[in-house]
């Protein structure tokens, strides 16, 4: 079995199995999962397909199962279904425990911070992986605040954002240090957080978000 295969196995294996816990009705759920994973994890998969071809990563045939769709082997493409069903399993899983707090953030401030990772991205958009990923992470403040999602305010984001990156560091790691995915370094900074390029960590906050906003625009389409 590939390396890239058993990672997401753990990454999955917990929140598969505790889904029918009658606390959470995690599988009651699914719905609302599965339109966010079909947008984002969508749009994400399609830029990893042209960032692969152009070369900003690649995977080591050494740790895969020898798979490919367009370009992308089969556990990266799992990568974007085990990661989102358990990130929302820890929102879900966060709102049932804790009790939700409203943050008086003032929406200008993420406006701002929106704005300026644009720019910023644009500034750098010769380095093809900074520039995406501040475009992907502005992005999401501005279409929070647009949404009017209230999600910026709310407790139970951040501190699911909070939990989401201790396996993320951990996931991370392991991908990079073994390594299951190699970086060009022209396609970002070159400054990483030990094996992790530290652009890893907008590409998470970004795609975590957006994972969350999307199936809470979901349940606010139901309503």
């Amino acid at each position: 079995m590939s390396t890239y295969l058993i990672i997401n196995i753990l990454i999955i294996i917990v929140p598969l199995i505790l889904s029918f816990d009658k606390n959470i009705s995690y599988y009651r759920k699914l719905p609302r999962l599965i339109f966010s994973i079909l947008i984002v994890s969508t749009a994400f998969i399609i830029w990893d397909i042209f960032a692969t071809k152009r070369g900003d990563w690649a995977f080591n045939p050494e740790h895969l199962v020898g798979i490919y769709f367009f370009g992308l082997p089969l556990e990266e493409i799992l990568f974007f279904i085990t990661v989102p069903y358990s990130c929302i399993f820890i929102y879900e899983t966060t709102r049932f425990y804790t009790k939700e707090k409203t943050l008086k953030i003032s929406k200008n401030i993420f406006l701002a911070m929106g704005v300026i990772l644009i720019l910023f991205g644009i500034i750098f958009n010769y380095q093809h992986y900074t520039f995406t990923v501040s475009i992907f992470t502005g992005l999401f403040f501005l279409l929070a605040v647009y949404l009017k999602m209230n999600l910026l305010n709310s407790f139970h984001y951040w501190l699911t954002m909070l939990i989401s990156f201790i396996p993320f560091l951990i996931v991370n790691y392991f991908l990079t240090s073994i390594p299951v995915v190699t970086y060009n370094d022209s396609a970002f900074f070159g400054k990483r957080f030990i094996t992790i390029p530290l652009e890893d960590f907008l590409y998470s906050f970004s795609m975590i978000s957006l994972w969350i906003l999307f199936y809470e625009v979901f349940k606010k389409r139901k309503k």
